[in-house]
């Protein structure tokens, strides 16, 4: 999975704090450090759980692939059997054509590779529904990695603003800040619950 881009947030606490300390210690700037902090503190939060969805759905998409190979590996011991039955099918064709009765053992062959193609068949069978549950979780975690992905974005957003409040002293844009951070916050909690 490709790293997603992050802001450098030792460098705008630190900016915020060079700001509540030359500012003589203001109320307005206080609320901008503790609210981007919790901010930070929820993408950290979202980050973590961003990379967790993501190795889980890889582990998951590796367990499919191996599944298909067994999957793939009964298919191929299926026909293996189909080629012995035909084999022994074959065999009972000169006794037949000599209008000679064949020898039973020719005849239990064929019926223990067809029996045996339909135990293996329902392994293969089943093999494959085992890998389409995988996948499928897979993919429903690669959706769920993508919300939280897209949650620290918005908190990433959200830190910006405050650092950029500060700075310039302008409520609009922290209250547009906290704005941002609590889209972040909707969307990292709805991430949380599927």
């Amino acid at each position: 999975m490709p790293e997603e881009p992050e802001v450098d947030l030792d460098r705008v606490h630190e900016s915020i704090h060079e700001e509540v300390h030359h500012g003589g210690g203001d109320s307005f700037l206080k609320r901008i450090a503790l609210t981007t902090a919790v901010i930070a503190a929820l993408a950290a939060v979202a980050s973590l759980e961003a990379g967790a969805t993501a190795n889980e759905a890889l582990v998951l998409k590796t367990e499919a692939a191996r599944t298909q190979a067994e999957a793939s590996d009964q298919w191929a011991y299926y026909q293996a059997k189909g080629i012995k039955m035909a084999i022994a099918q074959a065999q009972e064709a000169p006794w037949l054509a000599a209008s000679k009765t064949p020898p039973p053992a020719f005849e239990e062959k064929a019926k223990q590779y067809a029996q045996e193609q339909a135990a293996i068949k329902d392994e293969a069978q089943r093999k494959e529904k085992e890998r389409d549950a995988k996948s499928a979780e897979a993919d429903r975690l690669l959706e769920r990695h993508h919300r939280y992905a897209n949650s620290v974005a918005l908190f990433q957003v959200a830190i910006a603003l405050g650092a950029v409040a500060a700075l310039t002293r302008v409520r609009p844009v922290w209250l547009g800040s906290m704005l941002v951070g609590v889209a972040g916050f909707a969307l990292f909690a709805f991430a949380m619950m599927g």
